[in-house]
């Protein structure tokens, strides 16, 4: 599978840690950088990146990664067609797909050593979607907010 990750300084280490470990393990991973340390980094150019090939490709997943791993999520979700999931446990690294349909996972490098971030990174990719209808209804919702701007209707609007 195809994977797009980005990170600033904060991430660098363990984005460089994953590119490795996913060609180990079959993945074609492409790096939107950061391409080296820099300690004054800003993540919005790597990230944005990562997230538009990300969406921009059907069948390819995310991985954006700073220090805690909001500022990733928030910026990945600004762009068009990306479902990024800020991810700490096991649990959330699977529901992520399995519920959320999410096609990028952000991640606190300072939050997690490499093994456990490795880990979500694994469940995260072998976790398809259940495509529940349940599930596939909020999704729809989100994706219609997405372009048309206008909000769902309340469950008591019909």
């Amino acid at each position: 599978m195809r994977v797009f990750l980005g990170t600033d300084h904060a991430g660098f280490e363990l984005k460089e840690h994953l590119v490795s470990w996913l060609k180990a393990n079959g993945h074609e991973p492409v790096d939107c950088g950061a391409f080296a340390y820099d300690a004054v980094d800003d993540y919005p150019p790597f990230v944005l990146r990562a997230a538009e090939r990300t969406a921009a490709e059907p069948g390819t997943l995310g991985i954006v990664i700073g220090g805690s791993g909001n500022g990733e999520a928030i910026a990945a979700n600004k762009v068009k067609g990306v479902r990024a999931a800020l991810v700490w446990n096991e649990e959330t690294a699977t529901l992520a797909r399995e519920h959320n349909d999410a096609n990028v996972i952000s991640l606190g490098a300072r939050q997690h050593d490499a093994g456990t971030a490795t880990r979500f990174v694994e469940l995260f990719l072998s976790t398809p979607y259940s495509g529940e209808d349940r599930h596939t209804r909020r999704i729809t919702m989100l994706g219609d907010y997405e372009r048309t701007g206008e909000l769902p209707p309340l469950p008591d609007e019909g």
